[in-house]
């Protein structure tokens, strides 16, 4: 791979660090803070930060501080951000519920994510041995599927490897898989691999899934990874961490890590080392993005 190009969703986290448990109908207090977001703007971040090219990132913003303050913080952290302005629609926003034990749970709004169209992507970006990553909300929004779509059959026809992280489980029917059969990689978590094979076992989720794609590469959160081409099963253990402070991105930062190290020619299993490491890394600060010192 000669560069890595990443297709998807741009956001504004409003990010809410809860003292205690929700108190519904009543206050919960929280710390709130505004930060870049979005599963495809967070990857091509760390991209920045792991891989030896600089990544593309290929969305759409409104016409708006946020879109602006958005492209100006992707730029400055290494990304080459070919970011489409949509004069109608805002800039994507998430609300990000953080409980004290560092799980989140988001509640989106993506805003001008959903005018993303095919002629977005610049024919440039595609070329024989590098890669295109798709972040899956492209694929599961109505307003972004077309783009998407035509994206990977694009790469493909180009020789540009594609991977798909399928981003979000409550999201997620089967049917997703008729969407990216044939891609090279596909990334999921494991309750998303669950979600797309209605199995309850990441060994068999994950093999169910390789009939369908090349290879599998099944995060498992702080047990690590396991990959897959269907035949040959390779694990790794999680990388230790002190405090999880937020878990927004850690997918994100795995995805980039993996494929950073693939990029420079790692196998399954050192890549998925690089990849734990960096998601490691993300959940030890607050955000779906590199703190400020890695950029």
């Amino acid at each position: 791979m000669s560069r890595i190009v990443v297709l998807g969703e741009v956001m504004v986290d409003v990010v809410a660090r809860l003292a205690g448990e929700l108190a519904p109908g009543s206050d919960a207090p929280a710390q709130i803070s505004f930060l870049g977001g979005g599963s495809a703007a967070n990857t091509a971040a760390w991209l920045a930060v792991a891989a030896p090219a600089t990544p593309a990132l290929v969305g759409c913003v409104g016409d708006d501080a946020r879109g602006r303050a958005a492209t100006g913080e992707l730029r400055a952290g290494g990304v080459d951000a070919r970011l489409v302005v949509d004069p109608e629609r805002p800039t994507g926003t998430c609300i990000v519920l953080v409980a004290p034990d560092g799980e989140r749970t988001m509640i989106p709004d993506p805003g001008a994510n959903e005018s993303l169209a095919a002629d977005d992507l610049p024919e440039e970006l595609l070329t024989p041995g590098g890669h295109l990553h798709v972040s899956g909300y492209s694929l599961l929004r109505a307003g972004s599927r077309t783009a998407a779509l035509d994206a990977i059959a694009r790469a493909r026809a180009k020789g540009t490897g594609v991977s798909v992280d399928p981003s979000s489980a409550a999201l997620l029917a089967p049917d997703f898989l008729e969407l990216v059969r044939g891609i090279d990689l596909l990334l999921p978590n494991l309750e998303e691999a669950m979600a797309l094979t209605a199995e309850d076992d990441a060994d068999r989720a994950a093999g169910q899934l390789a009939g369908q794609v090349g290879e599998v590469v099944v995060k498992l959160g702080a047990g690590g990874a396991l990959w897959t081409d269907g035949g040959e099963v390779v694990r790794v253990p999680g990388v230790p961490v002190d405090t999880v402070v937020d878990s927004t991105g850690a997918g994100d930062a795995f995805a980039a890590g993996l494929l950073a190290a693939r990029l420079q020619g790692a196998g399954p299993e050192a890549a998925m080392t690089a990849g734990c490491r960096l998601a490691a890394d993300a959940v030890g600060s607050p955000g779906g993005r590199p703190p400020l010192g890695r950029r």
